[in-house]
């Protein structure tokens, strides 16, 4: 029973001697993490919602990651008014005022493996049929070398492949003895083919990420708007909106990822202030899955020290499993301390019935109703006998709603217009048909296609006879940006084509040549 501690955050009612009472969970234990698992429409996101709210309105410290983004568009209009000045509500949907924030900045030397683990993992993730250990060697010693060097962002990558300029100023900075034998004594003895092969799918699946402005423009500026330490040490609230249906799939996990691992870094940057001293912090994550990469697992077993709660939620169990990997699976069930079962199938009831034997079985775990749990609870570092209860109903908008104070003050204070932040990239990068290009990039990956094509014969004789004359520069003509070729080009060829029919052509060709 609650009583009046505000240390114990109510999760809902159990029956105790025919009585209905609430209940809830400590502060301390709290710190040992819950884990929510249930169908979709049991009630999850409610629970979600109502925990969240309780936090905020108790003057908590809060993050909520919202991959559907309907609970985090729902909690808007249930901020009250003390807490406007906390809140940060970052929607990448909104284009117009891009948030900055670029995982890259500032990563101290013991923490770099952490943010380039976690870029790794959430490509793998996306790019499951196109991963290779070779794709991740190199794109791991890019990440680890763009990490030393100041003011490097995820569009660097391509500038990495493709400038050789720009690589060597990189080289020339490094520290770290393995990477820089990496670039300065394996990459550099590539052979022109070899490189053009082992870069390729990189460029191809990277390109396509920086390429698109709602992650170029976040991720792409230089310096963070947000600053996770910050958020943690002042108790402020941050619901970041990754609606897949706003942002795609692919955006949204990478985001998300990238964003709890600088909570991550935030909250292991914490050894330097007494533990005593740290402020609770508490970190919602719904669909986790999402954004669980194989980091994930260091962060449910450090997390506890540095006073940060994780608060997990997904459907079932084989979304925490990847080709056989139960690494995420195993690091949930070892470390969480609370348990909450909503109405789950057969295969899920069937791996939790060890969790709440003898009390339930797999038969009560699949016909629990709507908004009904089963739970083992941590209580004073102990877990409890499982048991049943119901959670609390919906929380209802106030009658003043302060949503568009909210985001107008986020925009304000860490939104940049998005004319300035266009600006800012394109002194580096050349804009053709909607792609983000750098001149030199292009004209590089250009010539080395060539040469490839033309050493191995793989072009037929009109074309090869036309390559070897032709001289492509790409120039920015207008909006809708031609390439113009011209040196000893007779007056019955095409004067331009466009950008796509470029890459097209260079792509069929080399697809032809890695198929042979």
């Amino acid at each position: 029973m609650i009583g009046d501690n505000s240390d114990i955050m109510p999760l809902g009612f159990y029956n105790f001697r025919q009585q209905r009472k609430k209940f809830g969970i400590k502060l301390d234990d709290r710190r040992r993490h819950i884990y929510i698992i249930g169908k979709t429409g049991v009630g999850k996101s409610t629970l979600l919602e109502n925990m969240v709210i309780s936090d905020i309105r108790a003057g908590r410290g809060v993050a909520f990651f919202d991959p559907h983004g309907e609970s985090a568009d729902k909690l808007l209009d249930l901020i009250p008014e003390e807490r406007l000045d906390d809140v940060i509500y970052f929607d990448p949907s909104d284009l117009e005022n891009p948030i900055a924030f670029n995982p890259m900045e500032k990563v101290d030397d013991d923490f770099r493996h952490l943010i380039a683990s976690g870029i790794m993992g959430v490509f793998k993730k996306i790019w499951p049929d196109a991963w290779s250990a070779r794709m991740e060697y190199i794109l791991n010693n890019t990440v680890l070398a763009l990490l030393e060097y100041p003011d490097s962002t995820i569009l660097d990558i391509m500038k990495m492949f493709s400038d050789s300029d720009y690589r060597k100023k990189i080289v020339s900075n490094l520290k770290d003895p393995v990477i820089k034998s990496f670039w300065a004594n394996e990459f550099a003895k590539y052979t022109q083919r070899l490189e053009t092969e082992a870069l390729a799918s990189i460029q191809n699946k990277v390109g396509q990420f920086i390429s698109n402005p709602l992650i170029r423009n976040i991720m792409g500026q230089t310096r963070s708007s947000i600053n996770m330490r910050d958020i943690m040490d002042s108790g402020k609230i941050l619901i970041v909106n990754l609606s897949k249906g706003k942002i795609g799939e692919d955006n949204s996990r990478l985001l998300g990822a990238m964003m709890i691992s600088r909570l991550q870094l935030a909250a292991m940057s914490r050894v330097d202030i007494k533990e005593e001293d740290r402020k609770d912090f508490f970190l919602y994550v719904d669909e986790f899955q999402n954004f669980a990469t194989e980091s994930f697992a260091n962060i449910l077993s450090e997390a506890r020290k540095y006073h940060l709660g994780l608060i997990l939620a997904h459907q079932y169990i084989n979304q925490l499993v990847s080709a056989n990997d139960t690494r995420v699976r195993d690091a949930v069930f070892g470390n969480v301390g609370t348990i909450i079962s909503f109405r789950v199938g057969a295969a899920d009831a069937e791996f939790l019935e060890k969790e709440f034997l003898p009390e339930f079985t797999q038969n009560d775990l699949v016909n629990l109703p709507k908004a009904n749990v089963y739970i083992k609870l941590m209580i004073d570092g102990v877990a409890s006998a499982p048991f049943s209860a119901e959670t609390m109903p919906p929380e209802h908008p106030s009658l003043v709603s302060y949503r568009d104070v909210i985001i107008k003050n986020t925009q304000e204070k860490y939104g940049t217009p998005r004319e300035i932040v266009d600006k800012k990239i394109a002194s580096d990068w050349k804009m053709v048909d909607g792609i983000l290009l750098n001149e030199k990039v292009m004209r590089r990956n250009e010539e080395s296609l060539k040469k490839v094509l033309t050493t191995n014969n793989l072009l037929p004789p009109k074309p090869t006879e036309s390559y070897k004359n032709k001289n492509l520069s790409i120039i920015e003509k207008s909006k809708d940006t031609k390439l113009v070729e011209n040196n000893n080009q007779n007056n019955s060829l095409e004067k331009s084509k466009s950008i796509e029919e470029m890459k097209r052509a260079i792509n069929e060709s080399l697809n032809k040549h890695q198929e042979k």
